[in-house]
């Protein structure tokens, strides 16, 4: 049973580690939708595409997201529903059928069409998982036809590509009759940050890893009984479901924010091949090194100073660890859209005894509490940001923290700077 914080409460009492008590939350949301994942799924896989099934408020949703003029022809658009779909007056499969069938006349280098999903009420009303195995076999075997839901009803900002990987993980082929023990990491990255940590594993004498999603969506890992999954990402709870069914053990493990985060996570890995910590810790010395010294400087402002985490994208949890530990920030209170304890455990446990977590939003009930408690930092959405702010408080949109390359020992001290930036802004600006 999980005990619930009151609201008015302003000094939790000291719980065990990893047995925090949870304000649960429901109320109003200020969260973007999980269109909003296609930003950097499309940009992971150049050989898939993505076709956002909805109206004309997605397509400028993702594209003001995306930074991507309309004619750069990026790799995924929006099958807007129009009057006359809306009157009823045109069949919405035939109509998918013909977008459909146009896009790939025109882009013949698609191997995986995505479609994708929202929130109005015709395209709910559409059987996209019937309709993407009915595309599949019209247009087999050149492309595969997959579906998942970005819907702001059904999903929050991150969770987009949690349900894109998990429509995946189908796909992916059985291991070999011989296969041996093979390490996944689990989570989109940037591809010089995947470079990074390939290159830890190697020193640390990891032979076979693998990463999903890969670079190319036509070449998907195997998954069995034999793979050790490693998430890079705390937001994949289906996904890291899925790959449980299929035999997959998940490897629990702090997730690598930050050198103690890295550190944890990279030797969780190896301890999951059979590999001596001690001698993990060897092969990554000179790096935690370099990434201390990065965040000696952004510790010296941050030490000290109050943050407030809003409900956002599920990155809450790792990141106040990181902040708390590291930079030794004092954590108001850490929001997050979900919290998956299994997933999270490890974080849980290193989060400092007392922290205040809550689950869910009610955002009148949050503002209230971050009124009375006046944090030094505010970590929220954009839509809470400008109020805050006018009300003297700083913050750091959410946003850039997932959109930002943050793993591993090279990014620490940037992801460091980060939450200096809104109290070097301010600085500036009283000159």
């Amino acid at each position: 049973m999980t005990a619930v914080l009151p609201a008015a409460c302003s000094s939790p009492p000291a719980f065990a580690a990893g047995e925090l008590p949870v304000l649960r939350e429901r109320g109003q949301r200020e969260v973007f939708c999980g269109l909003t994942g296609i930003v950097w799924l499309h940009r992971k896989m150049p050989d898939a595409f993505f076709l956002v099934v909805g109206s004309r408020t997605c397509a400028h949703l993702i594209q003001s997201a995306a930074g991507v003029m309309i004619f750069a022809e990026p790799r995924f658009a929006t099958a807007i529903i129009e009057d006359k779909d809306l009157a009823g007056l045109a069949d919405a499969n035939e109509e998918l059928d013909r977008v459909v069938r146009t896009l790939l006349e025109r882009r013949p280098d698609i191997r995986t069409l995505f479609l994708v999903g929202s929130c109005p009420s015709e395209v709910i009303k559409l059987d996209l998982a019937r309709a993407a195995q009915r595309l599949s076999r019209t247009f087999a075997p050149h492309v595969r036809v997959l579906n998942f839901s970005g819907s702001g009803i059904e999903t929050t900002f991150t969770q987009g590509e949690d349900a894109c990987l998990a429509s995946l993980v189908p796909e992916m082929p059985a291991p070999g009759e011989h296969a041996g023990e093979e390490l996944l990491i689990v989570g989109t990255l940037p591809d010089i940050v995947e470079d990074q940590l390939s290159r830890l594993l190697d020193a640390a004498g990891v032979e076979t890893f693998r990463f999903f999603p890969p670079r190319s969506v036509s070449a998907l890992p195997s998954v069995g009984p034999a793979t050790r999954v490693l998430l890079a990402q705390p937001f994949l709870a289906e996904t890291a479901r899925r790959l449980s069914d299929r035999g997959a053990t998940i490897i629990p493990a702090l997730f690598p924010f930050g050198a103690i985060g890295t550190t944890s996570w990279l030797i969780a890995a190896a301890d999951s091949l059979g590999i001596a910590s001690e001698y993990v810790r060897r092969a990554y010395l000179s790096s935690w090194r370099r990434a201390r010294t990065a965040l000696e400087r952004p510790r010296a402002l941050l030490a000290g100073k109050r943050v407030m985490f809003f409900p956002d994208s599920q990155l809450e949890i790792p990141l106040a660890r990181f902040v708390a530990t590291e930079l030794g920030m004092e954590l108001v209170e850490v929001g997050t859209p979900y919290l998956h304890r299994q997933l999270l455990q490890e974080e849980l446990n290193a989060l400092p005894v007392g922290t205040r977590l809550s689950e869910g939003q009610d955002v009148d009930r949050q503002l209230d509490r971050c009124l009375a408690a006046r944090p030094d930092l505010v970590i929220c959405g954009l839509g809470l940001a400008n109020p805050l702010e006018a009300l003297g408080i700083a913050t750091k949109w959410s946003i850039e923290l997932v959109f930002s390359p943050i793993h591993g020992y090279e990014q620490a001290g940037d992801l460091a700077e980060l939450f200096t930036r809104p109290f070097v802004r301010r600085s500036r600006l009283m000159v």
